[in-house]
């Protein structure tokens, strides 16, 4: 049997076989939910041949759901016809692998899930002892403690994980620059930031060299380009001036100081979250293509054990769909040869 891991998140939809394919697709479902099953269809279509397929989801938080609950029943409902007569399961915070029909009846279960199954994975690259997963991504960034390979938690939903430090809402791409700098460098003076949504941390990241140019500009806050130039032109309108008052040097100063703000705030939740563990990591594993991130707050944090990247262990295109991955392979580990 060949399974086909599907995370269907509300800004992207990621994809992997657990063999070394992966991909992902940006698709807005807050914008176009209607539109679900048949971007499902398509995923499914260009991916390698599947008779099984296993999913999970964050996207049903789109505020084009009246609830949580809601989302999930939608989401679902795409799935299965996208499907088309395949074998399907969906994964739960609880590490079992339901029909769409019961996961419908347990949708707190099913809801944001995904951490879940990347911890299950990750596991087996740690050492025993304390350790650490941290994946970070376009728009969040977990921070799951383990022992002896395992996870180790008390909370499940995403609010109780953000309580807990556990769920950061923070991410290297959709992350405005107002969520996360209050104030920034510019020439002489500290400026505060607008609070609009003129630039958001992937602008910031693209300045610094941290992430590729894409000209696609699927979710800049203007709709242009994920350019060094309209990059620029982005963070300028971040403190209200234009490319006339404001030059790349200018740029730099306000991305570095944004990148700063945001390793330190994510180092913070690890703060708490290696404090609960009563000892420090004696491992930590990164992942997704926010890794840059996790290892600047764990410098802020004066982390110094052993990393192992999924990057590097993976590849760099994996490790973005890493919960993909995962479900793909654990649910081929489940079903046994």
């Amino acid at each position: 049997m060949n399974w086909l891991g599907i995370d269907i998140g509300g800004a992207n939809i990621k994809v992997a076989d657990g063999r070394g394919f992966a991909a992902t697709y940006p698709f807005a479902l807050w914008r176009k939910s209607e539109q679900l099953e048949h971007e499902l269809r398509r995923v499914i279509s260009e991916s390698p041949e599947s008779d099984h397929l296993v999913a999970t989801m964050t996207g049903e938080l789109a505020d084009c759901f009246e609830t949580k609950e809601a989302g999930v029943v939608a989401i679902l409902d795409a799935f299965q016809r996208a499907a088309d007569g395949r074998h399907t399961r969906v994964y739960s915070n609880q590490g079992a692998m339901l029909t769409p029909v019961v996961a419908a009846r347990r949708a707190v279960e099913v809801a944001a899930a995904n951490w879940h199954a990347l911890a299950r994975f990750s596991g087996r690259f740690m050492e025993l002892g304390i350790a650490l997963l941290m994946d970070v991504g376009s728009t969040t960034c977990d921070i799951i403690p383990f022992r002896d390979g395992l996870p180790i938690y008390t909370a499940t939903t995403d609010t109780q994980r953000m309580i807990r430090g556990e769920l950061v809402y923070t991410g290297v791409e959709r992350s405005p620059l107002c969520a996360v700098a209050t104030s920034v460098p510019y020439r002489d003076h500290m400026c505060p930031v607008a609070h609009e949504l003129f630039a958001t941390m992937q602008d910031v990241y693209v300045i610094n060299g941290d992430l590729p140019e894409d000209r696609a500009g699927h979710y800049t806050a203007d709709g242009r380009p994920a350019t060094k130039a309209h990059s620029r032109a982005r963070l300028a309108r971040a403190i209200c001036v234009d490319t006339e008052q404001f030059n790349h040097r200018d740029a730099v100063a306000i991305a570095q100081s944004a990148a700063e703000s945001q390793a330190e705030f994510v180092a913070s939740a690890v703060e708490r979250v290696v404090q609960r563990t009563g000892d420090s990591p004696q491992s930590i594993v990164v992942s997704g293509h926010g890794e840059f991130l996790a290892r600047r707050a764990l410098t802020e944090v004066g982390i110094e054990a052993p990393i192992i990247s999924l990057t590097q262990q993976l590849g760099r295109v994996v490790s973005r769909c890493a919960t993909a991955h995962a479900l793909a392979v654990i649910a081929q580990e489940m079903a046994g040869p």
